[in-house]
């Protein structure tokens, strides 16, 4: 097994600019996450999250993985809810994804609102409606990560409701289009 030497505090590191500027070389799949908080008012609350750091991990179980911001709404909600889901975007859902990437919005309960979706059978969750696919999930682990964690979900539920959809992309700083 190859094992690389742990750096040293002599060892150089990539300022945030530029670890910013090389991965934004990287297109992404552009998701949203969601869960729901029981414990958010007399009918629980939704909360949601546009996330581009989301991959596959698994066939056998089958598991993904996604990173949330440390301290965010998401973070605190997963910390105390197991179950969560993910929509896989399309170039129609443009504007749901920059609604939920805002940062200090006031309520998710608006946005959720304005962006046509359903319940997850197995999670609760809102999936959002028209998504290229969607994935039901049970937290396995939490990992700390830097300013990060990330969830690794087994995957309870994965659905292809629009398979000739086009994917919504996130590149040098943009949603894009596959052209």
């Amino acid at each position: 097994m190859y094992s690389s030497p742990r750096p040293t505090s002599a060892a150089p590191t990539a300022t945030a600019d530029e670890f910013r500027s090389a991965l934004a070389q990287l297109a992404a799949g552009v998701t949203l996450v969601t869960a729901h908080d029981p414990e958010g008012g007399a009918d629980g609350e939704d909360v949601g999250m546009t996330a581009t750091s989301f991959l596959s991990v698994s066939l056998e179980p089958p598991l993904v993985l996604v990173s949330v911001r440390e301290d965010s709404r998401m973070d605190e909600l997963l910390s105390r809810v197991d179950t969560w889901a993910v929509s896989l975007l399309g170039e129609e859902h443009r504007t749901t994804a920059s609604r939920f990437a805002m940062k200090g919005r006031l309520s998710d309960r608006l946005l959720f609102a304005d962006a046509p979706h359903h319940r997850g059978e197995f999670v609760n969750a809102p999936l959002i409606d028209g998504a290229l696919a969607t994935v039901e999930c049970r937290t396995e682990q939490r990992v700390g990560a830097g300013d990060h964690t990330l969830l690794i979900g087994r995957v309870l539920a994965a659905r292809v409701p629009s398979p000739d959809a086009r994917p919504l992309l996130y590149f040098r700083g943009g949603y894009r289009k596959l052209a």
